[in-house]
């Protein structure tokens, strides 16, 4: 099911190996250094704030988990980055291969799905608030949180099933297409429909709802005040900008390069090399993108999380305060 199989060479010499050597490396380290501080320090403000307020809203128990979600992505990328370093060799175990496609797989779809939560959220906020008060504190936050963990997770599940192989090289493979094409397409349709094209639809409705509640009532509904209406206006944004920069483009190409690979293996690629190299080279570049929604998020957690940005605001000027204190104590004349 994994693009960066493309990627193996499996019926005639079309191989892009010196390509993916050079993104897929650079991409997952940049990716890695990058997630790993955005979403490290996302983690130690909604402590901070659980501490001070020793409880979680609704939409931040959501943000959480797919905080969580992407440092589950992020801590796997270095293996990633190794693999290609290594000129596609897997030192580091059968069981870290399984799960290396595991994880990233739980992550895309986790993502996918405490977005369309979060969208369903907002919705209700903004068109049914006193529906999303009855919602608030109680345990459906934690049910919907534990349901997506089960559900991605055992969508997933077939993913530990492609470990590691051994080349006519002697190299140790992993993250390869292999044989089981004709599984792994089945896999993506029903990832495509059920994973993508599902929740997207149903969060293009709740945004258009959203967006067309806030025309209608500038004011806002049932007395909504102005920082709603601003977060309402960047989960739209900033939603629809993850979909369209991350999981669109990637499973629109590894549909279409799951299919290419499958006429070349009926087929050959005699006549097709070139258009078979350029559709992996997409993959490549597609994958790279999908593993940068573990990048993007924070952005989410910063303008839509409740509380957070008013957070890290205060405790900035916090800070600011007591460095100026100590500055114009040290200047005390004695």
């Amino acid at each position: 099911m994994s693009l960066e199989s493309g990627l193996k060479n499996l019926t005639c010499n079309c191989s892009i190996d010196s390509f993916k050597r050079s993104v897929f490396p650079a991409a997952y380290l940049f990716l890695f250094s990058l997630g790993l501080l955005a979403n490290s320090a996302s983690l130690w403000v909604f402590l901070s704030m659980y501490r001070r307020k020793r409880k979680m809203t609704t939409v931040n128990l959501y943000m959480v988990n797919l905080l969580l979600s992407d440092l589950m992505l992020v801590c796997s990328l270095p293996l990633r980055a190794g693999y290609y370093l290594l000129d596609s060799h897997w030192p580091f175990g059968d069981l870290t291969c399984r799960l290396a496609s595991f994880v990233f797989y739980i992550n895309m779809y986790g993502s996918i799905y405490f977005l369309l939560a979060l969208s369903v959220i907002r919705y209700l906020a903004v068109t049914r608030p006193y529906t999303f008060m009855s919602l608030e504190g109680g345990s459906y936050g934690w049910a919907g949180c534990l349901l997506i963990w089960i559900f991605v997770s055992l969508a997933s599940a077939p993913l530990l099933s492609a470990g590691t192989t051994q080349d006519e090289e002697g190299r140790t493979r992993c993250l390869e297409l292999g044989s089981k094409l004709s599984t792994i397409i089945l896999l993506n349709r029903a990832s495509l429909v059920v994973g993508f094209t599902l929740p997207f639809t149903v969060i293009s409705v709740c945004y258009v709802c959203v967006l067309l509640s806030l025309r209608q009532c500038r004011a806002g509904v049932e007395g909504m005040r102005r920082p709603s209406r601003r977060k309402s206006c960047a989960l739209v944004i900033l939603g629809f900008g993850i979909f369209l920069i991350c999981f669109l483009p990637y499973h629109v190409v590894r549909t279409l390069f799951l299919a290419a690979e499958q006429d070349t293996l009926k087929n050959g690629c005699e006549d097709t090399c070139s258009y078979l190299q350029d559709i992996r080279k997409a993959a490549v570049v597609t994958l790279c993108l999908a593993a940068g929604n573990s990048c993007l998020d924070p952005f989410l957690f910063f303008f839509v999380g409740e509380h957070f940005r008013d957070f890290c605001m205060k405790t900035r000027r916090g800070v600011t305060s007591k460095t100026e204190r100590q500055r114009s104590h040290e200047l005390q004349p004695i």
